[in-house]
């Protein structure tokens, strides 16, 4: 009992080292990159994209390489559904409506759909070998070149006109890409030796978080006697995804709709990519049991019902609270409880 009380406190400690670095390095880099006169915009739809995936990226990587690579597909695979039915499930609710506006629908919503379909393929035979990971990091760099090329005035100038119920208001904030815009007219920040430092412990951080998480949920599976990817699928899913909860469920009760779906396709987009890719290009990635069986068809009927739900252009809390109701049947089926 004792040891499982000890290895559950280090999986704590270590997801919350994971979180914080990834923090502290994403705001390090980003003041850096400023401040060497890099456009606002790239610094944006690249470090600041990264930044709420890292705890994903970081622990799948360490997986890989401890050989634990069947907890890299049941990482994502329960990020991207938690993302989804819990994050914007919760947002609904808090929001009471979610907006979503005609530009989510026409370009990110297929590219989402297009993009969880292209990881579905790669893992259809149960592993994701290095050529698909090279095929999902091809993905990525398409995915992030039209976002750099094609959606720069769209994103830099919002459209300020949307769908809304009668007497609903909305208030039409910059996106944090916007903000550091103004922030660099002001001038570029001055670098000191303080924001290095916080770069250096940011990155020891994900690196010493991300080795111990792995070796916790290691440790707990065999005291518990259960696989590893099913912590992964359910433990670590959701406190990966901490850092896409705080920032959609805020950017909702402040009425900021852009903010608060764009985070969730951004990452999900990310985590089927990116954290999918790099670990497969360096070994090839298994695909637990759990995960294949009740994981990918959750994750299907997840982006259907997003993807209806976006059509629409409303989510309302009654959609959010069956997100809720959805995502409490996944973890019942995980867990077998019926």
């Amino acid at each position: 009992m004792m040891e499982l009380i000890f290895w559950i406190f280090v999986f704590i400690l270590s997801l919350i080292l994971l979180i914080k670095g990834a923090d502290w390095f994403v705001e390090s880099s980003e003041k850096i990159a400023l401040a060497l006169k890099i456009s606002p915009f790239i610094v944006g739809v690249t470090i600041v994209a990264l930044g709420t995936s890292l705890p994903e990226l970081a622990s799948s990587i360490a997986a890989t390489i401890k050989g634990q690579t069947e907890i890299v597909g049941a990482n994502i695979v329960g990020s991207n559904i938690a993302n989804v039915l819990l994050i914007v499930g919760l947002s609904a609710i808090v929001a009471q409506i979610l907006i979503v506006r005609r530009s989510l629908i026409d370009v990110d919503l297929p590219l989402l759909s297009s993009t969880t379909v292209l990881f579905l393929f790669t893992m259809a035979d149960k592993k994701i070998v290095r050529g698909e990971g090279v095929l999902l990091l091809f993905g990525f760099l398409v995915y992030l070149l039209y976002t750099i090329f094609q959606r720069k005035e769209e994103i830099l100038t919002p459209e300020l006109v949307e769908i809304l119920p009668e007497g609903t208001t909305i208030q039409v904030l910059p996106s944090r890409v916007e903000r550091r815009r103004e922030e660099a007219k002001k001038g570029p920040e001055k670098l000191t030796l303080k924001v290095f430092a916080f770069l250096v412990v940011g990155l020891l951080s994900l690196i010493i978080g991300s080795n111990y998480i792995i070796d916790s949920v290691v440790e707990i599976a065999k005291i518990l006697k259960i696989v590893p990817a099913l912590i992964s699928i359910t433990a670590i899913a959701v406190g990966t995804s901490l850092p896409e909860l705080v920032v959609s469920v805020r950017a909702a009760s402040q009425k900021k709709y852009e903010i608060s779906l764009g985070n969730i396709f951004g990452s999900n987009v990310f985590n089927a990519l990116v954290v999918a890719g790099i670990p497969a290009v360096i070994r090839p990635l298994m695909v637990d049991t759990l995960t294949f069986s009740i994981g990918l068809p959750f994750l299907i009927v997840t982006t259907l019902l997003f993807v209806i739900s976006g059509i629409s252009r409303r989510i309302h809390r009654w959609e959010g609270s069956m997100y809720l109701l959805i995502y409490l049947l996944f973890l019942a089926k995980l867990f077998n409880l019926f």
